[in-house]
């Protein structure tokens, strides 16, 4: 072995580890304000339907934002770009750590969701061009314990710091983290990926940030108004507008913006769709099960924090080894397992009554959690195997923007099924009411996941990793 591979598989190794510590402060705050959320709405007194917006509308930002990544990474040098990402980030912490309104409280949501669009998309591009494709499976399951494992964990710390110190100590800690990771970057980072004169096109990337938008705000409004409100259709029918014309013009310019015509891979799209669900259901339980504990069952919310912390203990244990299993034997048999292992959890939660304990949803969390170790980062392991690599760039923005929307819509959607279900449901119901929304949101959410089972069973190819990439 020579000299140069040593440097190179430590130069390596020392940016999959700031990628780690980037990620996993970054990631945690995806979902740690679900378990704060109650607090946090009752500071700044709004309804349950305006405070899922700061993860929503957190989700949402960070849609708009990744598209505009593909052409951000192949333009400017990676280092600059992701020390840009980074202070993003910290600039949204500190909004909210002085925020005393809730506008400044989204903005800065909107700051960190910036930031990390930024990182998420680059860490992933950066991890599959500098490892070799017999080792990408699993490296990715070893990211995947940081953007998966860290919002799952989240709830459970951001309890006891909630009912220790107050909300905002959840920003104050991730303040920290993020120093610290800036400081790593800036001494081991390097421009690893190769970078050329694009002209940027900023009518496609309005037209994205319209259709993302729009789409997401509509169904986000269905929540808290009339599906036939103008607050609620209006957003909807300009982000499909935009959303069409946005496809036709990627489709018609010699250099998109977004290369969509990877699409056209079998094995991408599938990638695509069967992330697009996971994330659906996945962000959409983020929130209920803490408002479920609190809200419905009348816990504190450091209950709420360890009734999701088995679930977190699971997900970090298997999505290492998801990654393995990927490498060895293929998607086929995980994504069946994981798909199948959604849709038992989402069923039992559509059985939980009142006078159940607490715990039996903890258990149910944790076969939810265990699906997503499965499934997070072997199904964008796989989509992108399928695409040539000068698009990994394209694949992975394209990837991340759709199911990050798909997440913001699952969020908006699930608690304004619980909501409405349980306003309409209190005549007949009673004090059961909100539980039977519960049940009904769940209900849902094991449709959504039938579709996940039936791409897994019949639509995706058997055997191993390297049969399945497409030249």
């Amino acid at each position: 072995m020579s000299n140069h591979t040593i440097l190179t598989n430590k130069k390596r190794t020392l940016i999959f580890v700031d990628i780690l510590i980037t990620c996993i402060a970054s990631s945690m705050l995806a979902t740690a304000l679900t378990t704060a959320l109650p607090p946090i709405m009752a500071d700044f007194h709004i309804s349950v339907t305006t405070g899922q917006w700061l993860t929503s509308g957190y989700s949402l930002a960070m849609g708009i934002m990744m598209p505009l990544t593909a052409f951000l990474i192949t333009r400017f040098p990676t280092k600059r770009l992701y020390l840009l990402g980074i202070l993003f980030f910290i600039a949204g912490l500190t909004c909210c750590v002085i925020a005393r309104w809730f506008p400044i409280m989204m903005l800065g949501r909107v700051l960190q969701a910036c930031g990390n669009g930024i990182l998420l998309s680059m860490s992933q591009v950066i991890l599959l061009t500098i490892y070799p494709p017999e080792k990408r499976g699993t490296i990715m399951g070893l990211y995947g314990l940081s953007i998966g494992a860290a919002p799952v964990i989240s709830p459970t710390l951001a309890g006891i710091l909630v009912d220790s110190f107050g909300w905002r100590m959840i920003f104050y800690i991730s303040i920290g983290i993020m120093l610290i990771s800036l400081i790593f970057a800036i001494g081991v980072f390097d421009n690893v990926l190769a970078t050329m004169k694009r002209k940027f096109d900023g009518f496609s990337f309005v037209l994205s940030a319209l259709a993302f938008g729009g789409i997401t705000l509509g169904i986000g409004n269905i929540g808290s108004r009339s599906p036939t409100a103008a607050q609620t259709y209006m957003p909807l029918v300009i982000g499909i507008i935009s959303a069409a014309f946005f496809v036709y013009r990627q489709l018609h310019i010699k250099e998109p913006f977004l290369e969509l015509r990877i699409l056209k891979q079998k094995q991408y799209a599938l990638s695509v769709l069967g992330s697009m669900l996971l994330y659906l259901v996945m962000m959409g339980s983020s929130i209920i099960i803490p408002l479920y504990v609190q809200s419905i069952m009348g816990y504190s919310v450091t209950t709420s924090g360890l009734v999701t912390l088995p679930g977190s203990l699971v997900m970090a244990a298997i999505s290492p080894f998801a990654g393995i299993i990927y490498d060895r034997i293929g998607m086929k048999k995980l994504f069946v397992a994981g798909a199948f292992c959604m849709l038992l959890s989402n069923i039992g939660m559509f059985f939980i009554t009142k006078e159940m304990s607490i715990w039996i949803a903890s258990f149910y969390n944790m076969m939810r959690c265990a699906a997503i170790g499965c499934l997070m980062m072997p199904l964008v392991t796989w989509g992108i195997s399928g695409i040539q690599p000068e698009l990994t760039a394209h694949g992975t923005a394209l990837v991340n923007s759709l199911r990050t929307i798909s997440g913001a819509i699952g969020t908006a959607v699930f608690v304004g099924i619980m909501t409405m279900v349980t306003n309409h449901s209190i005549d007949r119901y009673g004090e059961n009411a909100a539980i039977h929304g519960l049940n009904m949101t769940f209900l849902a959410m094991s449709a959504a996941t039938l579709i996940l089972v039936f791409i897994a069973a019949f639509l995706v190819k058997g055997g191993r990793a390297h049969t399945e990439i497409i030249s």
